[in-house]
């Protein structure tokens, strides 16, 4: 094949001068035979130098970010002497190191996918160029380094990552959890606000409407919660035990109507309740529900279910 020098075109004609053949896009026709290849020739050091490069920018990039969370980590006291002996006890401190490192990983994980796929393709590719023709490129070594360290970091960071996992899904738990505690706490101070205004606790939860909610919090906690989770119930001890007062000219009644007067005369007040909360799976009656009773937040698989209401209703007595 032939190229052009004038405008670099391929062709399988050859170009000569003698016959005066030259090249089929520009017309440019040899006035010589080409100079011959110089008997020595100095090896190329381009892709070794560019893995080089390569590997040690991503290496120092990891280090810098590193470096960075972990002086995010140091006290922010003034120049003082406890705060100078507090620095240096941290800065030989592995542990932080190790926590700096992780942080910094995570921070680098969308930069460490293209460049893997960069190291998998591109820089694989190079050295394999150079180890091929050892005559043609120079400073394999510095090659190989450079490989080497552009293909740990992104190992590095991967395992950073891999180890912290479980850890960032537990907290993601409890920051879950925390959410659902949230709203049941809300609720039960709800319910004292209840009782200690209307001497009750509500009968639904539509009730609690009735309170203020200046911030909107209850409002966002009655959204996430389902009518039928809730229970109310009143002990034996909170039903009246003693006969009503009754007024003057009472006692004259007809006996038709004093033996029918078996309801009670006074309102049951409700003391206890029970709300059951949905789970992640935001349906009620599932195995990962929350049940709350008189502020004591429990699981639904770890709960005892009761087998019947506590509500007790005293009937009244002469």
């Amino acid at each position: 094949m032939t190229i052009c020098p004038c405008c670099g075109f391929k062709s399988e004609t050859i170009m000569s001068h003698v016959s005066g053949q030259g090249c089929q896009s520009c017309g440019a026709v040899p006035v010589g035979e080409a100079l011959p290849r110089p008997e020595n020739e100095l090896p190329s050091f381009g892709r070794s130098l560019l893995l080089a490069v390569t590997g040690t920018l991503l290496l120092l990039i990891f280090v810098v970010q590193t470096v960075n969370s972990f002086a995010q980590k140091l006290p922010t006291e003034k120049t003082t002497k406890e705060a100078l002996y507090a620095a240096s006890t941290v800065a030989f401190d592995y542990l932080r190191w190790l926590s700096a490192a992780q942080t910094a990983a995570w921070q680098l994980k969308w930069l460490m996918i293209p460049v893997t796929l960069g190291v998998l393709f591109g820089s694989r590719k190079l050295y394999r160029s150079i180890v091929a023709a050892p005559a043609q490129f120079c400073g394999r070594r510095a090659a190989f380094r450079g490989y080497v360290a552009s293909a740990a970091v992104p190992l590095m960071v991967l395992v950073l990552i891999g180890v912290t996992v479980p850890e960032r899904l537990r907290q993601r738990n409890l920051g879950i959890e925390a959410g659902f505690n949230a709203v049941g706490y809300r609720m039960d101070r709800a319910y004292d606000d209840y009782q200690k205004e209307y001497e009750t606790l509500p009968s639904n939860l539509s009730d609690l409407k009735r309170l203020p909610d200046p911030d909107g919090s209850l409002a966002a906690a009655l959204a996430t919660l389902d009518e039928n989770g809730y229970k109310p119930s009143a002990d034996l001890a909170a039903a009246p035990t003693k006969n009503p007062r009754r007024l003057r000219g009472a006692m004259i009644v007809k006996a038709s109507s004093e033996a029918a007067d078996d309801a009670p005369t006074e309102r049951i007040s409700f003391t206890n309740y029970e709300l059951q909360m949905p789970g992640l799976d935001k349906v009620l009656g599932t195995d990962d529900d929350l049940i709350m009773r008189d502020g004591l937040i429990t699981k639904a698989s770890e709960t005892p279910r009761r087998l019947g209401s506590t509500t007790v209703l005293n009937k009244a007595t002469k």
